[in-house]
């Protein structure tokens, strides 16, 4: 936490003194003079525990002065912001659990991760198995994308794997947008075997409108477990063959569009991969920026404020003073 000005603070504690000076009538010349035994001890007690909510009224009042806050994120001005499209692989194989627990679900929380670590671009998902979906079209909303990563699914999309429509309903988003750089990441483990589209042809749609893709095959090379149901005996599985990836199209695919072309075997390779593109399109900062602060004055203002509220009517109302 943070203070936008701490001089601030000493109109508050200035105040306290000037209250309290008042409160004890430290320069008033006593009008009437008790006899000790008229004096009220639970009076006396009283005020005493009126002061102290009154003082504590006046030190939340001064900490609301000082203007706390809590810095929550830089937000950099006039910024090269990046378009950048996740097309994610949705095809029942993501399901293999040769990477654990299994790949969709690695892909999911390193795409999530590496999506946090933009938070000033905007990201759209688009996810495809037979079919082609977009999830989520552009945004900047950091939470929405988080959760959206989180919710990918396998299973409503038929079976197959559509590389070549996925990747031209990517380009056919982008082509609209006016953002200088518009990026592909392209997440699959299996060869295109669907679509109207192949995906040379929609890679050069991409060149085309200066979408560079960068495509990633996920899998390891050894044969995989895949779960097919329940049986008798616990989860049913079948192999599929290792090193099924088209990683010779995947390339091809990047060579065309000025990406680059990855292989993850594994969720350590995965994140390196990610971390890799990270740099290679990290945003460039033109100005200077700002941080966006959580302002958190709020509370210490109303409970200074109705503190002091309650010691003034308490000093009216308990003690009979006339303020």
């Amino acid at each position: 936490m943070e203070y936008k000005s701490l001089y601030a603070g000493l109109l508050g504690v200035i105040a306290l003194l000037l209250w309290s000076f008042e409160y004890w009538k430290v320069f008033k010349s006593p009008e009437l003079v008790l006899p000790q035994k008229a004096k009220n001890k639970n009076g006396n007690v009283l005020r005493v525990c009126i002061y102290i909510v009154g003082f504590i009224s006046w030190i939340l009042i001064s900490v609301a002065l000082t203007g706390p806050r809590k810095p929550l994120k830089f937000a950099p001005q006039n910024i090269e912001v990046n378009d950048i499209y996740v097309v994610v692989d949705v095809s029942r194989s993501m399901l293999a659990e040769d990477l654990k627990p299994n790949r969709l679900e690695v892909a999911k929380e390193k795409l999530r991760e590496f999506a946090k670590l933009r938070p000033t671009d905007r990201i759209g998902v688009i996810i495809f198995s037979e079919k082609v979906f977009t999830l989520l079209p552009l945004t900047t909303d950091p939470g929405l994308i988080d959760q959206i990563l989180a919710q990918i699914k396998v299973g409503f999309l038929g079976s197959g794997t559509n590389i070549g429509d996925a990747l031209a309903l990517a380009v056919g988003r982008g082509q609209a947008s006016k953002t200088k750089n518009k990026v592909v990441v392209l997440l699959t483990d299996g060869v295109n075997n669907v679509g109207n589209m192949t995906p040379l042809k929609a890679a050069e749609l991409a060149a085309e409108y200066e979408m560079k893709v960068y495509t990633i095959g996920l899998g390891s090379k050894k044969d995989a477990k895949l779960p097919v149901g329940k049986g008798l005996f616990g989860t049913q599985y079948q192999n599929i063959p290792g090193g099924s990836i088209d990683l010779k199209t995947l390339k091809e695919i990047s060579d065309l569009t000025g990406g680059k072309s990855y292989m993850a075997s594994s969720e350590e390779s995965l994140k390196e991969i990610l971390e890799d593109i990270q740099k290679l399109e990290k945003t460039k900062i033109k100005s200077s920026g700002q941080v966006v602060y959580d302002e958190l004055f709020f509370p210490y203002l109303m409970w200074g404020i109705l503190l002091f509220l309650a010691s003034n009517i308490s000093r009216r109302f308990v003690l009979r003073e006339v303020i």
